[in-house]
């Protein structure tokens, strides 16, 4: 592929939302020894790439300019690197971008053997690209923080998923279930029947009083909250909490980092963690399996041609999609 030249999109500098994204011609990645050149069949946009965008994250990310965002994709397998010994031209695969390095929107992206799996024909590539950030996120902290043993073999737990309707929100509550969890779930009005058929046992509107409080309807005490939503004070969680529940936050901001310092200090029962995601290729292939299996499922909100990636962009920084997003190229 050495020369050849592809679609892509990138930003030049930090912030403008969608106006910002460029659509440009540039050349076709070389993947390196340990990578796999794919010709990408789908992306997954996630509230990640955005706050990138916005400089969340600066001067760590991105670590230069211009910079092709996205992490989360599928496609074919194109070409390989000369350590790579799993994959070879004409394969089907999931796999995840470097954060640093980006690339996923663009018709060609280049992840390491590390972090890509196959794909198997029963599941689509948009329902394979939504499992990487939003499905792992959702997956690692059911398993790790809130020790849900997704074989249903474990206690029964008690388990708080805060905006299930969105990316993360909606993988959690199927996991949860899974898991043999009794699921209480938040999200508007317009989203109780969709996070209902996920399997939510409870259903809070966020939006009205008795909703905001995360109060369970039957009186349950949370064993865990799985918290895709910012804006929730500790307060409002604490007395929703179990005697030793925890409050996992996927987007940890200064208020969280000092609850979870003072927690630790005071030796509480009830924690607050902070969340890391650290993305392991057999979770991924766990996740890849329940969606043939038909155990899980990536719900999608909406799809976009590459030409119209900006369209996705919005969508995103909206924050109200159902499910997940997608660019085809």
């Amino acid at each position: 592929m050495a020369g050849k030249i592809m679609q892509a999109v990138q930003y030049d500098s930090y912030g403008g939302g969608a106006a910002a994204l460029k659509h440009v011609e540039v050349p076709v990645p070389t993947p390196k020894k340990d990578e796999v050149l794919l010709k990408v069949e789908a992306t997954s946009i996630n509230p990640l790439d955005c706050k990138i965008q916005k400089g969340m994250f600066r001067p760590l990310l991105p670590p230069k300019f211009p910079f092709i965002p996205a992490t989360d994709v599928t496609g074919e397998v194109v070409e390989v690197g000369s350590n790579v010994k799993s994959f070879k031209a004409g394969d089907k695969v999931v796999a995840m971008l470097s954060t640093k390095s980006g690339g996923g929107l663009a018709e060609y992206a280049v992840p390491k053997e590390s972090l890509t799996v196959s794909r198997p024909a029963e599941v689509s590539a948009a329902e394979g690209a939504g499992l990487l950030i939003a499905g792992l996120t959702a997956l690692q902290a059911l398993v790790n923080p809130a020790e849900v043993k997704l074989n249903g073999t474990g206690p029964r737990k008690n388990i708080l998923v805060t905006a299930a309707s969105g990316g993360v929100g909606h993988y959690a509550v199927q996991l949860a279930k899974l898991g043999n969890a009794h699921v209480t779930a938040t999200c508007g009005a317009r989203n109780f029947d969709f996070v209902k058929s996920l399997g939510a046992d409870e259903i809070l509107d966020y939006k009205i009083p008795e909703g905001a409080a995360l109060k369970s309807p039957s009186g349950q005490k949370y064993d865990a909250v799985i918290n895709c939503t910012t804006g929730i004070p500790w307060s409002t969680f604490e007395p929703n909490l179990s005697s030793s529940g925890k409050v996992i936050d996927l987007t940890p901001g200064a208020s969280s980092m000092w609850t979870f310092a003072v927690k630790k200090l005071t030796f509480s029962k009830k924690q607050l963690v902070p969340f890391l995601l650290n993305a392991k290729k057999e979770n991924l292939e766990l996740l890849v399996r329940l969606v043939k299996e038909g155990k899980l499922k990536t719900v999608i909100d909406s799809k976009f041609p590459l030409s119209k990636a900006e369209d996705a962009w919005s969508r995103s920084i909206d924050g109200h999609a159902t499910g997940k997003i997608f660019v085809e190229p």
